[in-house]
């Protein structure tokens, strides 16, 4: 398993791969933060394709990069997220709140 990252692959496409947990989700939340305030485009979408494994963390991870989305005046659309990332969602109710691309 690798370690976490984010990255904007391209103009309002942002990418999240490798392992999402306590070790990697402070560092992940940074880097996210600036790089959606960073972004010139007014529309972001968050591939979690490339995710290997999460925890919790994860979840929190989209949830504060929704909020930084928010508060920065751009929309942003979750795609790619592995079942075992749904799962835990639906576990916690955040299937109803995370902006899903469907």
């Amino acid at each position: 398993m690798s370690q976490g990252s984010i990255t904007e692959r391209a103009a309002g496409e942002l990418a999240l791969a490798g392992v999402l947990d306590y070790s990697t989700g402070p560092a992940l939340r940074e880097q996210g933060g600036r790089l959606i305030a960073a972004s010139q485009a007014s529309a972001l979408r968050l591939d979690c394709s490339a995710v290997e494994h999460s925890s919790s963390v994860g979840l929190s991870l989209l949830l504060s990069f929704t909020r930084d989305a928010r508060k920065a005046g751009k929309s942003l659309q979750i795609a790619g997220m592995s079942k075992e990332m749904q799962e835990i969602a639906k576990v916690g109710g955040l299937l109803e709140i995370l902006p899903l691309q469907h």
